[in-house]
């Protein structure tokens, strides 16, 4: 199936709401127990990836839509950021696999799965988040 990336008006104050819907999402991973619920923190760490892909998209005016729309903004992340390096697209690319199943078949994560990735899954939101961060201070400063 091709991407299925239309083109969208930037918006600045919805990027902006986003990013405080990513973070209050980071807070509540924070405060929970990572041995008890360690599916639901691997599946939300990929929703906070992804809608930090997707406010990167939507500052440059995109969004992707459709069956496959998780498939598709990775996809056209990789091909049109530099961003993220190849193996943290792998990795990103995993976590939708994993949410995907954690969402409709019931998969369980392994505790030893979050210890081994817990430090690039914060690098990858760290380096979206500062990319994010210094995009819309620069359009705020010339924009």
């Amino acid at each position: 199936m091709p991407e299925r990336i239309i083109k969208i008006s930037p918006n600045k104050e919805k990027a902006r709401s986003i990013m405080r819907m990513v973070n209050v999402n980071l807070e509540r991973i924070e405060a929970t127990d990572k041995k008890r619920f360690v599916s639901s923190i691997v599946k939300d760490y990929y929703d906070s990836i992804r809608e930090l892909m997707s406010v990167v998209l939507l500052l440059d005016g995109f969004k992707a839509t459709g069956e496959e729309a998780h498939k598709n903004l990775i996809d056209f992340f990789k091909k049109n950021y530099s961003i993220l390096p190849e193996r943290e697209i792998f990795l990103v690319d995993g976590l939708r696999v994993i949410r995907n199943k954690i969402s409709y078949d019931g998969f369980f994560v392994n505790q030893d799965y979050l210890n081994r990735n817990l430090k690039e899954i914060n690098h990858i939101i760290n380096k979206l988040k500062l990319f994010i961060d210094n995009r819309l201070i620069k359009e705020d400063d010339y924009g």
